[in-house]
């Protein structure tokens, strides 16, 4: 079969190899996956740039997200799901078989049905954004009726989590932007209030649109760097659910600003969620799929022959999911 590998790490272009591979076959518990669409993250281009840590194998293929038709299981999958649509998630996590392939080959659980009347592109674009998404919401308090801060509502993940909070009941969704084309994302994805960071100050705009009471809930890009302003405007007993900080890593809190309203600070990391959260999340994001909560936003579809280019163009920055067509 075709795929895209690496077996060092650096620059796209430098280590990125198209070639012909032996096609894998499912073991006890696994499934074979024909791609259809392979959704490349930022996640991905970190690992395979080295940001994220060494390789933990010989030859990756990359991306953990995907779609596509079960073509084949293995022993104690149930063999009624040959020829069924899936979307992927996890699957370049500690495992050599990623979805920048013709063929996948992961775990059962990994795949989840994909409604009837949603496209395998936009399948390959819910692994990440929209589990990250529905962990960082739904970790805590109930969302309905709930005041919620999205910062970076342009994002795959910021888009998701608008969506999914609007499908949930929340009272209020603000997001945070950056520009106004990212604005126009925002506000196309459900937020009620869109705010500019970099010409509004956050703080004073947050309690303007929420008449002083601040907001229940932050799903939070970048922990580090927005930490006094989320200190300032969490009410009380918030929660501050943060999957990144890549400007900040090792930001100072104010403990007591904090502990004097019962905060919750809540990291999240996907690929170590528990299985009971794993199924929850995939369970209320294909619901929102089929209720058309969920509409994930595509950005560019690249060929296979172009892997290095989709993965320059994440690196570069993007409006929306980049994905391959194996």
């Amino acid at each position: 079969m075709r795929a895209i590998w690496y077996e060092d790490q650096g620059p796209a272009e430098d280590v990125l190899t198209l070639g012909e591979i032996e096609e894998p076959k499912p073991g006890p518990g696994e499934v074979a996956v024909y791609i259809k669409a392979s959704g490349v993250n930022p996640s991905d281009v970190k690992q395979r740039g080295g940001a994220r840590g060494p390789m933990s194998v010989a030859r990756q293929i990359p991306h953990s997200d995907g779609a596509g038709i079960i073509k084949a299981v293995g022993e104690g999958v149930d063999p009624s799901r040959i020829g069924e649509r899936v979307w992927l998630y996890n699957a370049a996590f500690k495992r050599a078989g990623g979805t920048c392939a013709e063929v996948c080959v992961l775990p059962a659980e990994l795949a989840a049905p994909l409604p009837d009347g949603v496209s395998f592109e936009a399948g390959a674009c819910l692994g990440i954004p929209a589990l990250t998404a529905h962990r960082a919401l739904f970790c805590g308090l109930a969302v309905k009726g709930k005041r919620i801060l999205v910062t970076g509502g342009a994002g795959m993940v910021g888009q998701s989590a608008i969506q999914l909070a609007k499908w949930a009941g929340a009272a209020q969704i603000i997001a945070t932007v950056s520009s106004p084309e990212k604005a126009e994302v925002a506000w196309g994805a459900g937020a009620d209030e869109v705010i500019d960071y970099t010409a509004q100050d956050v703080a004073e705009a947050v309690r303007a649109v929420t008449s002083g009471a601040g907001v229940d809930h932050i799903v939070e890009v970048e922990f580090g760097a927005n930490l006094p302003v989320s200190t300032d405007i969490i009410a009380e007993h918030g929660i501050i659910a943060a999957y990144g900080s890549e400007a900040e890593k090792t930001p100072e809190l104010k403990v007591y600003d904090l502990m004097f309203k019962n905060v919750r600070i809540q990291p999240v990391f996907l690929y170590r969620l528990t299985p009971a959260q794993r199924a929850q999340g995939v369970w209320d994001v294909t619901r929102a799929l089929v209720d058309g909560a969920l509409t994930p936003l595509i950005d560019r579809v690249y060929e296979i022959e172009e892997a290095a280019d989709a993965h320059t163009h994440v690196e570069r920055g993007k409006i929306g999911a980049v994905l391959v067509r194996p």
